[in-house]
């Protein structure tokens, strides 16, 4: 899942970031309204945590232009303004969610997962193929009733494999999803990603390379809601 953190106090805005990145999501961070449209642009977000209070274009516009551009990103907006009527307001611009400040790291994480479940397509809170059990909620993996411990990169990695139903996701496409924009050495890291992710998984084999075209988990697939 890739999440955009909209926030002009650097303080916060990296301590959320780097939170979030601990929990196996892909997280860039700006510092401003129009770098934040400027992102969106290029970049396809599941989830924008946004501060409503910003310099130059404020958060409320940003939330307008987002809706108004048709983005399926979901919004949850972080503000110190914590009245019924700013929350009325805020819901009322097109945000999905709503978190007032100072907030727990863990409610707002939670926050940001249940949104990512609602977001493009919709993921479901657990995920089962091939004897692997995924849970999207707990960040726990499990094969054949063996908890795994995976890194945050490579749980990110197996979350994209899995929701992708069996079809085919390209390294770019795994680039995309799961790797920050600013990270340089992202194809060798999916190759290393994947290298050690496999052997985790143990034997027989479910991530399969598809010559030219990435990789795919095999077997079938079961969601539950979990």
């Amino acid at each position: 899942m890739r999440v955009l953190v909209v926030e002009d106090e650097e303080f916060l805005a990296e301590m959320v970031a780097e939170g979030l990145r601990r929990d196996a999501l892909a997280v860039d961070v700006a510092a401003d309204g129009l770098e934040a449209l400027r992102k969106l642009q290029f970049g396809a977000y599941d989830v924008m945590v946004l501060d409503r209070d910003l310099p130059g274009l404020h958060g409320d516009d940003v939330c307008r232009r987002v809706v108004a551009q048709g983005l399926l990103t979901r919004i949850l907006m972080l503000t110190a303004s914590g009245t019924v009527r700013d929350r009325v307001d805020g819901l009322g611009l097109g945000a999905d969610d709503y978190l007032t400040k100072p907030f727990a790291y863990d409610e707002l994480l939670a926050r940001v997962l249940a949104l990512g479940r609602r977001a493009r397509p919709a993921l479901p809170p657990v995920i089962e193929r091939a004897g692997l059990v995924l849970d999207t909620a707990r960040r726990q993996v499990s094969r054949d009733g063996r908890f795994l411990s995976l890194s945050r990169k490579e749980f990110a990695v197996l979350e994209t494999l899995l929701r992708a139903d069996g079809a085919v996701v390209s390294g770019e496409d795994l680039i995309e999803q799961v790797w920050e924009e600013d990270t340089s050495y992202r194809t060798n890291a999916v190759r290393v990603a994947l290298s050690k992710l496999r052997a985790k998984l143990g034997e027989p084999q479910v991530i399969e390379t598809v010559p030219g075209a990435g990789y795919r988990i095999s077997g079938d697939r079961r969601e539950t809601g979990a």
